[in-house]
């Protein structure tokens, strides 16, 4: 008896003996874990929509082969191009807002908005719960704002380093300021280097600055207006001539739009080349394989019809590629997946070991980038959700603004427009009658605010306006009124032509889509479906004093 009771008590001790080991264990694992957590760095260019080389390559025949964006498409060759990313909404502070708190922009409160816009620092954000649980965050360039407090979500002034200046943002005007042009050009990108080093390697020793991991956000905005005329072609070799023929059908195929995008491929260009000094830096520090990269932008071409401030795909659709050597094992994949900005933080957190806050509505993508399978990877995500307030504060009667929702599948787009009555982009002084007086060719060029305020200024914004009695057509595309209820055909009418939703053979699909719709409005407390619409009174309609800067700042956003 008693040696059966000594052989159960050395069983015992044995088997705690084990389990304490395997804890130990377990534990020095967490500990390797936490160690070895990655860098994470979030490339985001401004008013940046879906054109690249490597989309160019997936579908050859438009205007992408006419943007060559080579460390763009390095970072998707080394990791995953994204065909189906989206914003939550296609204006600056509110797509920046839902992307870092991982939610729907509508969920944000005053920074569901742009002007008007205040963080609200109950609201969860990545890159300060990332700073809480041990990483040094940083950023070059634009964050958050406008909005106050200026880049709130990611530590505010203290953790920007623009030291070194930031004319990148103002890269044509820069660049062709500079009687050498290649000159100019390079001393931009070294303005580049300068702030990034800021950060990264302050004492320039080769090594990242510190021993804990880094949050980094480079928010180049240089793909906001204004550029110059003719730059594209100046600085990038862009013919706008090549893009005859290529240029959505709403939009008019003349010299002045044509050349026009062409100036904007060129900014998208030289974000690309600001990307490749960001890499040879990460890689200069050692820093780059153990890094989580993620390109992307804001919304998609600023004064251009159906761009940013719009629910169609020119608004709403955006460029993405991730790279990630430690999870993503299968390089060069392209994935058709429905993703949303929002869905990165989360992604963000739970790579770094972050638990998750309950008010992230978004969906980590870990599951895509971990796995080795292209095209479409998860069935549920075959759906998005956008929508749109208030974009600029003075564009309609009362500061009202403009509200929106979509729900976008792989066959359709439906919308949802709330007032019809307003005008979308905002309204122009005296239109309605005949021959009503408008602003002349310049000031619509130059000033945002002088009709149509949500439709930046620009060349092509001026042209439409002042040929709007020879080609109505396209005037009505660009500022004019829309009905309740808008459906299309993706599939048969990508450009969004032929509006379905007043077709009784569409009558089934309309309600089926109007129904999903509804239900994650519900699901998320959207309050423009609530009895009381906080969007349509105080603060949220309240006027914005505007700062007169130089003309580069006309456009607010």
């Amino acid at each position: 008896m008693i040696r059966s009771q000594q052989i159960s008590l050395l069983l015992q001790h044995k088997i705690l003996l084990t389990l304490l080991v395997t804890l130990i264990a377990g534990l020095s694992q967490v500990k390797v874990v936490i160690a070895d957590r990655p860098n994470i760095v979030m490339a985001f260019a401004d008013d940046w929509g879906k054109y690249a080389s490597a989309y160019g390559k997936l579908a050859p025949g438009g205007i992408n082969d006419h943007v060559s964006t080579p460390n763009f498409d390095a970072v998707a060759e080394g990791g995953i191009l994204f065909t189906r990313a989206f914003v939550s909404a296609p204006s600056c502070t509110p797509c920046r807002s839902s992307l870092l708190s991982g939610q729907h922009f509508w969920r944000c409160n005053r920074a569901s908005i742009l002007q008007g816009a205040i963080w609200d620092m109950s609201i969860p954000a990545y890159p300060l719960l990332l700073e809480e649980s041990g990483y040094r965050i940083g950023h070059t360039y634009k964050v958050w704002s406008p909005g106050s407090p200026a880049n709130a979500p990611h530590g505010g002034r203290p953790r920007a380093h623009n030291r070194h200046g930031s004319k990148f943002n103002q890269f044509s005007q820069s660049a062709m300021g500079n009687p050498d042009r290649d000159a100019g050009k390079q001393m931009l990108l070294q303005e580049v280097r300068d702030n990034i080093r800021s950060f990264l390697d302050a004492d320039s020793d080769g090594k990242a600055d510190g021993d804990q991991p880094f949050c980094y956000w480079f928010g180049p905005t240089n793909c906001h207006r204004k550029w110059i005329a003719g730059s594209g072609k100046e600085l990038w070799g862009i013919d706008p001539n090549s893009l005859k023929g290529k240029l959505p059908p709403f939009l008019p195929d003349v010299p002045i739009v044509r050349e026009d995008f062409a100036d904007y491929l060129g900014e998208a260009q030289a974000f690309d080349a600001g990307l490749g000094v960001l890499v040879e830096e990460l890689k200069r520090i050692g820093a780059y394989e153990n890094t989580i990269l993620v390109v992307s932008g804001d919304h998609g071409i600023p004064g251009i019809t159906r761009g940013k401030c719009s629910l169609y795909d020119l608004g709403t659709q955006v460029p993405l590629a991730i790279r990630w050597p430690q999870g993503i094992t299968t390089k060069g994949r392209v994935v058709n997946d429905f993703v949303s900005l929002p869905d990165l933080a989360p992604t963000f957190l739970e790579l770094a070991g972050v638990t998750i806050p309950e008010t992230m509505t978004a969906k980590s993508l870990a599951p895509i980038l971990k796995s080795d399978a292209s095209g479409q990877i998860d069935p549920q995500r075959d759906t998005i959700f956008t929508g749109r307030e208030r974009h600029v504060a003075r564009a309609r009667t009362g500061n009202k603004p403009y509200p929106q929702r979509a729900i976008r599948t792989d066959q359709y787009l439906y919308i949802i427009n709330f007032k019809p009555d307003r005008w979308p982009m905002g309204t122009g002084p005296g239109f309605g009658a005949e021959n009503s007086a408008m602003p002349d060719y310049e000031t619509l060029r130059e000033n945002t605010f002088a009709a149509f305020g949500d439709l930046d200024a620009s060349p092509t914004k001026a042209w439409i306006i002042t040929h709007r009695q020879e080609s109505p057509a396209f005037f009505e595309y660009a500022v004019g009124q829309t009905p309740e209820f808008e459906l299309y055909d993706i599939e048969k009418d990508p450009h969004c032509i032929e509006n379905l939703a007043l077709l009784e053979s569409a009558n089934d699909i309309r309600r089926d889509l109007h129904q999903r719709l509804m239900n994650e409005l519900t699901r998320t407390g959207d309050p423009r479906i609530s009895e009381n619409v906080i969007f349509e009174s105080s603060p949220f309609t309240d006027s914005t004093q505007q700062k007169r800067k130089p003309a580069r700042q006309n456009n607010p956003n």
